[in-house]
This record gives C-alpha cells, sequence and structure tokens, in this order.
C-alpha cells in the first residue's frame, strides 16, 4: 500500500483550486516546503497545461500533483442557452452588458487534457466530478503516476478503491468550490470531514486525504487522529501571497470574520461553497433551473470577467471553505512552516 509520505514528507496537500487560485509559484512552493502543491487544470486546455508544469518544474524539482474534472462535453440546445441566458438577466444587466455572449466552447476536452497529463508525468494526479475507468488507472499507473480520487461519501470512496486508485481524498460538505459528488445527488450529500473519517477510517484499504474546514495546524492535528494519512487544504492557500485570485477577492476572504458561505450551483450549474453575496442572492429561486456545469459555469464566464474588471464583488465567485474565518495572509512557505511546526510539537 502507497504511504503518502515517500512522496513528501509533510502530510499536507495544498488543495487544487480552479479560476487561477493555484499559480505555479504557489504549487512550487508547497512542494518545496515539503508538502504536496497541486496545480488545478479543469479549466486549462491541454498547451496551457504543459506550460504551466514547466513553469512549476523551473522552480522546483520535487513532486506535485495536477488535478483534472472528469466529465464530458455537453451539446446544450439553443433553447437550453437562451432560457439560461434569460435567467442571468438580472445579474448581467447590472453590469451594463446587452445582452450574454454564448462562449465559443462549454469547456475543456477531457481526453485531451489526459494526454497532456500523461505527456507532463507529475508525480500524481488527482481527479474530481467523476470517475475515471480501469484502462486510464492502468494508463496513469503505466506511465508511473500516483492517482488520487475525490469522494464525498463512502460508496465513492470504495468505487476509487476497487477501481486501483492509489488514495482517496475524503472531501467534506465545509469544504470550499465545488462539491465532487458523481454518485447520487450533489444537494443531498452532507457528511462533514469528520464524518466522512469516522465511516471510512477502518473500512478502506486506501491511504485517506481528508478535506474540508481544514486551515490551521490544530485542525491538521484532529484530521490525522481521525484517521487521515494526509490533509488537503484550499481555503489556508487561497489568502496566501502567491494565490492568483482577484486582489478584491482576496481583500473579502481576509475581512471575513465569521462562516458567511454557502453552497449555490446557480454560479456554474454545480453545487459549489463560497462567501454569499449578491449573485448567489439574486439566482436563489432560480438556482436549480440553471443548466448543469459545465455549460452555466461557461455562461456566467463574462459575468465573473466584468466583475472582476469593476471590483464588483457581489458579482463574483468568490469561493472558500467554512473555515475562512481563521485563514491568515502570508506566503505559502510561512504558512508550510507553521502548520509543520504545529504537527512536529502535537505529534511527536
Amino acid at each position: 500500500m502507497l504511504r503518502l509520505q515517500e512522496l513528501f514528507p509533510h502530510p499536507i496537500i495544498q488543495g487544487p483550486m480552479a479560476g487561477g487560485a493555484s499559480t505555479p509559484a504557489l504549487v512550487a512552493a508547497v512542494s518545496n516546503a515539503g508538502g504536496l502543491g497541486s496545480l488545478a487544470c479543469g479549466m486549462l486546455s491541454p498547451e496551457s497545461m504543459l506550460e504551466k508544469a514547466w513553469e512549476i518544474r523551473q522552480a522546483c524539482s520535487l513532486p506535485f500533483a495536477m488535478n483534472l474534472f472528469v466529465q464530458k462535453t455537453p451539446s446544450p440546445s439553443a433553447q437550453e442557452i437562451q432560457q439560461a441566458c434569460e435567467l442571468l438577466q438580472p445579474i448581467w444587466s447590472q453590469l451594463g452588458m446587452s445582452d450574454l455572449p454564448v462562449p465559443t466552447k462549454w469547456c475543456e476536452d477531457f481526453d485531451a487534457q489526459f494526454e497532456a497529463l500523461l505527456n507532463v508525468s507529475p508525480a500524481v494526479a488527482s481527479f474530481t466530478f467523476g470517475i475515471l475507468n480501469q484502462a486510464q488507472i492502468q494508463q496513469l499507473h503505466a506511465a508511473g503516476i500516483v492517482v488520487i480520487g475525490t469522494a464525498t461519501h463512502l460508496a465513492e470512496a470504495q468505487a476509487w478503491q476497487e477501481l486501483g486508485a492509489d488514495a482517496v481524498c475524503l472531501s467534506g460538505v465545509e469544504a470550499g468550490g465545488h462539491r465532487g459528488t458523481f454518485i447520487g445527488q450533489q444537494e443531498a450529500i452532507n457528511f462533514t470531514t469528520l464524518e466522512l473519517l469516522a465511516q471510512a477510517a477502518s473500512v478502506l484499504r486506501s491511504p485517506i486525504i481528508a478535506a474540508g474546514n481544514i486551515v490551521t495546524g490544530e485542525d491538521v492535528v484532529v484530521a490525522l487522529s481521525a484517521g487521515a494519512q494526509a490533509v488537503q487544504m484550499g481555503t489556508a492557500f487561497l489568502v496566501t501571497h502567491e494565490s492568483g485570485i482577484h486582489p478584491a477577492y482576496k481583500l473579502k476572504l481576509l475581512t471575513t470574520t465569521s462562516d458567511m458561505t454557502r453552497q449555490t450551483r446557480a454560479i456554474t450549474g454545480r453545487y459549489a461553497r463560497g462567501l454569499d453575496n449578491q449573485f448567489m442572492q439574486l439566482m436563489a429561486t432560480v438556482a436549480d433551473q440553471v443548466p448543469a456545469y459545465p455549460v452555466q459555469n461557461a455562461l456566467t464566464a463574462a459575468i465573473r470577467a466584468a466583475a472582476g474588471k469593476s471590483n464588483n464583488t457581489e458579482l463574483m465567485s468568490m469561493w472558500c471553505g467554512q473555515g475562512i474565518a481563521r485563514a491568515r495572509p502570508m506566503g505559502a512557505t510561512e504558512l508550510m512552516h507553521n502548520l509543520v511546526s504545529h504537527l512536529t510539537m502535537h505529534m511527536a
């Protein structure tokens, strides 16, 4: 059985955060500090995946991970697109847009991304939104790549284990960003991280990675004591200096004093947790009518870009986890040092 600490000495994985947060500088800093940096590739073209992996390797010779969304390219009808644009009118009209531009593509081609992943051959590849097939797992293993599957409940974790994944990341409902549910209804799966660990620790043979509401060294100790071999932390790294999120978004995160997050599918068509804002509120009554990810995500891209240009955080997507109020601004290297120091003190 794989021991994660054979790959990286400290049991801390920087969560892959799509949309520009996980910059090559952030990934390299975490890996250089003895954790596992993760590059979010779900929204990257194959060419961009290769370019960013090259940047990471210029700054770091240690293992890092690349993360993909397991998804098929959709073919929505013209009527579905029109209805979705009409539902979003209260949002885009506020930004002075006369209409909502229809994207030229809904998402990147997963097969092409997968080929790019094999080409880069990072030490670790992680997956969310779906599950691979046996042949894909075999291809990754043949390339010497360790496979981590994301699960939001025990049945998903067991499915990954049976396929031959090397480790399973259990993502609690408190986690920021998109839910990785692929068996059952996203809105019905509400297990906390500690609940998932309690269910899985004695059942799974695969190493367990815990994700969700893990922000401080104390949180890491609790998760490891509950049966995790490592933790995956997104929110804590979201406010580091190397994070690539919009400055107004980062400032909003840093001035949050309590859990002001909630889940919505209105922005992207898949349930995701972020700071509550006007976008979520205005779309609350129609959130169940918007098209599924990635169609809604592609349609709202122009809205989010326009909101960014005007520093309008009320109309951005500000993904983060429930523990955001405990996150502190610092460099990723300093954060890793603080976490490792706490671990050394409490788990010696």
